[in-house]
């Protein structure tokens, strides 16, 4: 188990313990994180549940698949440290991953 330092869209902070093989998207959701709105259900085809992940921490994330970058090019918020909650799977390494949800597309 870790922490998911999660910033909603206020700028509050959530701390959130994630376990190991869970996205961040359903972290988030089991924690409570009403902005995550995960309308497909995880499945990468609506990116409502997308993220800014910290700067210093997105290097410790694994690679972005095709179909994940062709739907944050269609966000009207897309960033360099965008990524979709639902694709990134927690694990030991990420462990005190600092995360800030997108505005709403």
């Amino acid at each position: 188990m870790g922490t998911l330092y999660v910033e909603t869209r206020e700028g509050d902070q959530i701390d959130l313990q994630a376990e190991p093989g869970q996205s961040l998207m359903e972290t988030m959701r089991a924690g409570g994180v009403e902005e995550i709105l995960a309308l497909c259900g995880g499945t990468c085809s609506c990116s409502t549940c997308h993220v800014y992940v910290e700067p210093e921490d997105f290097s410790r994330l694994g690679p972005m698949k095709d179909d994940e970058n062709d739907l944050l090019d269609g966000s009207d918020h897309r960033g360099p440290t965008s990524r979709l909650s639902c694709q990134i799977r927690y694990r030991e390494e990420l462990a005190d991953l600092h995360v800030k949800i997108a505005p709403e597309d």
